[in-house]
């Protein structure tokens, strides 16, 4: 039997879930999650073979909550379900320690395959990530500008547009003022801007914001 949990903000997306687990006889739900604190904390009290986790959890960078879940439980399985771009978010999850990533389109027949690849050891890649990974490992440079940013260089992107202050943005990353405008340097630099509004357009065009 395989003991899953489901992490996502969403009650209809559980739902959904919940429908495509039943028709699994080997697969069980022994619990649900609408956010990161209650994730946690259905991790810490069950016996759990493998979370499906959506990215939305994370309340200021998309993969924060994967990396927090990595971090506590490092043995899990986890699979991470979201409606994000497989070409954004996909290869960043495996590099972190996700061991697939599920579009929401994905059949019923494929979500219950990459449940059992996944707890049978192996990592499951639909066909457009695995080509994107093909393409990543047969091509020497970054294809955007921003692949070249690391996860807090993104965090910062991230925050700046949105809209948050140099000020907001430390106090929500805990690191000082000087840092912030530090990594909004590099940011620049790396991404060839000039201003915040350059930054803005910059991240709603390439999708780092929604």
């Amino acid at each position: 039997m395989i003991r899953v949990v489901i992490a996502d903000d969403h009650q209809l997306v559980r739902e959904g879930v919940k429908k495509v687990l039943s028709v699994d006889p080997d697969i069980v739900l022994v619990g649900e999650a609408a956010d990161l604190a209650s994730t946690l904390a259905v991790l810490d009290t069950l016996e759990v073979d493998l979370l499906l986790l959506d990215l939305t959890l994370s309340p200021v960078h998309e993969l924060d909550a994967l990396r927090t879940v990595v971090e506590r439980f490092p043995g899990l399985r986890v699979l991470v379900l979201s409606s994000h771009s497989e070409e954004r978010f996909g290869i960043p999850v495996l590099k972190l320690g996700a061991a697939g990533y599920i579009p929401k389109s994905l059949t019923v027949d494929l979500v219950l395959k990459a449940i059992h690849k996944v707890h049978g050891g192996g990592r499951y890649l639909s066909e457009s990530l695995a080509d994107i990974l093909a393409q990543e490992v047969s091509s020497p440079h970054p294809r955007y500008a921003y692949e070249r940013l690391t996860e807090r260089e993104l965090q910062v992107t991230r925050l700046l547009a949105l809209g948050h202050p140099v000020k907001q943005v430390a106090a929500r990353l805990d690191i000082s003022i000087s840092s912030v405008n530090t990594y909004r340097s590099r940011i620049f630099d790396k991404l060839q801007l000039r201003s915040n509004a350059e930054l803005i357009r910059y991240a709603i065009h390439h999708r780092l914001v929604s």
